[in-house]
């Protein structure tokens, strides 16, 4: 006998914690399934704790994104067809075009071979697979539809994957714009000003006080480069040390919600991972309130993921999901009356995957007209500080040119 550690969802949401002493991961994983719970995590209890540099450096390389949906598609399609899962597995070896796809995949076959269920092979890759996407494996086994579990699983991974990448496509360009008029002035205020300073010194004039500001701010990046590098590697780690305590995260999320801009996008990207969370899990199964465990922890938004977990609390009691998610007054009213109507025609899951697609289109149409509005007014703005600095070069020689005459 082993002792295990595990980790699970009950059927009412609520996250368990617990050890088992069975003979094999499988029969914790079994009873824990037999139980109606959802195991999130299951480990040998003296294997748990270490996360330092030596595990880190140990730690298997993860799969990226592009190449996890290929495979779940690739996957999906070969058991659609009829074939049997080790030799789906078999043929998908000669598919990958990375070496590391090829051996993760040669492990997870091996496992499958052995008796190991589909979910514990991948679920062993130490992060290439998500929580997410194991225990939807895991529910796609219990109840002997894999194949059908899949092609969900591929379409919720290549909608996420598009929607992530249109927030990063629509701020590459604004980004790339940015980060040239900066490089832009900072060799104006670096090399270029301070050229000018024994010049102006050899006037032996008053020097206007834009002038003044320039010279100053030139010579404090040439001569304290180094104190300003420092003192933004320190903002940096400033801010990580605050993303990472929970009740200053809270803190800055809510902050991110109050700017209208930003807090609309924000809403409406919580809100499509949501909808097409949940709306993935229903469809596959998994109990509501279940699904809103793992619901939120998939969101990237504190404040949105303390609303869910009070919705979840709401749920048990016997209320409606949309009138749940309502009390918080934090997600779109449109998303809200679709799952009401959701409900109420008893199509909740169909509903939520339609919310998704809405509100993917209400991201990309709202960051189209931020990104509309960004671009020029940054230019205006990088043209203003440009036209400043030029002005305070030119306005003294302009004085003296005049004094002359």
């Amino acid at each position: 006998m082993t002792l295990y550690y595990y980790k699970a969802i009950a059927p009412t949401g609520e996250t368990l914690e617990g050890q088992f002493d069975l003979a094999s991961h499988d029969e914790v994983i079994g009873k824990l399934q037999d139980a109606g719970n959802i195991p999130l995590e299951v480990r040998e209890a003296d294997k748990g704790g270490s996360t330092g540099l030596l595990s880190a450096l140990l730690k298997r390389s993860t799969l990226r994104e592009s190449q996890v949906v290929q495979f779940t598609q690739q996957l999906a399609t070969l058991l659609g067809a009829g074939q049997p899962l080790d030799r789906a597995l078999q043929i998908l070896l000669d598919l990958p075009e990375s070496e590391k796809a090829t051996r993760m995949l040669e492990r997870v076959r091996d496992q499958v071979r052995g008796g190991t269920p589909l979910s514990d092979a991948l679920e062993a890759e130490q992060g290439s697979f998500s929580r997410l996407y194991v225990n939807m494996v895991r529910a796609g086994e219990a109840g002997g539809s894999l194949d059908d579990t899949l092609a969900r699983l591929a379409d919720y991974l290549e909608r996420s994957a598009l929607l992530k990448s249109s927030v990063v496509n629509a701020m590459i360009y604004p980004a790339f714009l940015v980060g040239m008029v900066l490089v832009s002035l900072m060799i104006l205020l670096i090399y270029v000003v301070p050229q000018f300073a024994p010049m102006f010194a050899d006037m032996n004039m008053e020097l206007p006080l834009i002038t003044k500001i320039v010279l100053a701010v030139g010579s404090t990046l040439q001569n304290f480069w180094w104190l300003i590098l420092i003192a933004i590697v320190g903002g940096i780690g400033w801010l990580r040390r605050q993303m990472a305590d929970p009740i200053s995260r809270l803190k800055i999320d809510e902050r991110l919600l109050r700017m209208r801009k930003t807090g609309d996008v924000i809403r409406k990207v919580e809100t499509a991972r949501i909808a097409r969370t949940l709306g993935t899990l229903l469809k596959n199964g998994v109990p509501l309130l279940a699904g809103l465990s793992v619901v939120r922890n998939v969101m990237t938004n504190t404040v949105l993921a303390e609303a869910v977990g009070h919705a979840a609390e709401e749920v048990k009691t016997g209320g409606g999901l949309g009138f749940a998610l309502s009390q918080s007054k934090q997600f779109p009213k449109l998303a809200l009356q679709m799952i009401s109507v959701g409900e109420e025609s008893g199509a909740l899951d169909t509903m939520l995957l339609k919310v998704a697609d809405t509100f993917d289109v209400e991201v990309k149409n709202t960051l189209d007209r931020l990104l509309a509005m960004l671009v020029p007014a940054t230019t205006i703005v990088m043209t203003v500080i440009v036209a400043f600095i030029m002005l305070a070069i030119v306005l003294p020689i302009m004085n003296i040119a005049g004094a002359i005459h």
